[in-house]
């Protein structure tokens, strides 16, 4: 598969021959006429939840951080945002580089460049969180180099993606769309729970503010690719093979374990309200509802142990459900499990 043209003005290609990868597209994006009428309605959620770093109060953090939480607890919170920065970090690079240049609908492109920003904006937010809290800035953003298990996770990540980019093939991008979705929807949610559970005993608040912002933003993100498989699925059914659907199940899985191993790590069974047996329920159940929404069965029919991290991550009551086209309101959204 080669990279699409910026500008084709040979291009025949008419809004019903649009397709999400393998099309040819003019060049021109024209909000006007789009095939992916949820690509639109993503793109106005997206611009509504805008926001800046500015906006969350850490003063009362630093107090927290310094005078209010345990060792186990600082220990996880630096840990956290050492995650966090990577995962950001690897996709703002990941969507330019090996996944927008292959997709061919204009208005799709337009939300992975929109995407792209908001995870440089995640990477701001991490800086000013850092910069004002933490002991040893530096240590937070070159963790990996002291910490075996960062790194382990970060290598894992990254070589699926050095993997899925060279010479790319139908199946390949296929597999990069999952490889995104279980990035958006898997390796985050550990560090947001922990957040969450300082705020639960009333530490870190204005943190927890700050994830708020960042899991609205990666809800959406997580949105832009299960709607990007499944309108596949109906364009290219002949890619959904067995052989396909078990590397997906393995993909999902081998994630699960490092999302759990790590987990377990940053919170060494010691933080109240988020043990080793909920970090597990929690991922497995995580999982079943990502490949829930892009069609496949459950593996582990696993139940929600933490419901209480849905209204920390929750702005308002507002709801969306993409997979039925509706968007109820969409200003500031809200977040909730119940969406997807």
């Amino acid at each position: 598969m080669n990279r699409k043209h910026i500008y084709n003005p040979g291009s025949n290609e008419t809004l019903s021959e649009r397709r999400i990868f393998g099309g040819n597209p003019h060049g021109i994006l024209n909000f006007t006429q789009a095939k992916y009428q949820w690509a639109l309605k993503l793109w106005d959620m997206m611009e509504a939840n805008t926001w800046f770093p500015k906006e969350v109060d850490t003063t009362k953090d630093v107090v927290d951080y310094n005078r209010n939480l345990t060792d186990p607890e600082k220990r996880m919170y630096d840990l956290v945002w050492s995650q966090l920065i990577s995962m950001d970090s690897f996709q703002t690079n990941n969507l330019a580089d090996n996944i927008n240049p292959y997709i061919t609908a204009p208005e799709i492109n337009a939300i992975l460049v929109r995407q792209a920003y908001e995870e440089a904006n995640h990477s701001k937010s991490y800086a000013v969180m850092v910069e004002a809290i933490c002991d040893n800035t530096d240590l937070i953003y070159e963790m990996e180099k002291h910490d075996e298990i960062l790194r382990r996770k970060n290598a894992y990540i990254s070589s699926v993606y050095e993997e899925l980019a060279g010479e790319v093939t139908d199946e390949k991008i296929l597999l990069a769309m999952f490889a995104n979705q279980i990035l958006e929807g898997l390796y985050f949610y550990a560090g947001f729970t922990a957040i969450y559970a300082l705020a639960r005993a009333g530490k870190m608040l204005g943190s927890a503010q700050m994830i708020r912002f960042i899991q609205r933003d990666e809800i959406t993100h997580l949105l832009l690719f299960q709607n990007m498989i499944n309108s596949t699925r109906k364009e290219r059914p002949d890619l959904f093979t067995q052989a396909l659907e078990e590397r997906v199940i393995e993909m999902f899985k081998a994630a699960g374990a490092l999302e759990i191993e790590w987990g377990k790590y940053i919170t060494q069974n010691q933080i109240m309200g988020f043990t080793d047996e909920i970090i597990e329920e929690y991922i497995h159940y995580l999982i079943d509802d990502r490949l829930n929404a892009v069609g496949f069965k459950k593996i582990y029919n696993a139940h929600h142990p933490i419901k209480w991290v849905d209204d920390f991550s929750k702005f308002n009551d507002q709801k969306t459900n993409f997979f039925e086209g509706n968007v109820t309101n969409y200003s500031k959204g809200s977040l909730s499990f119940d969406d997807f």
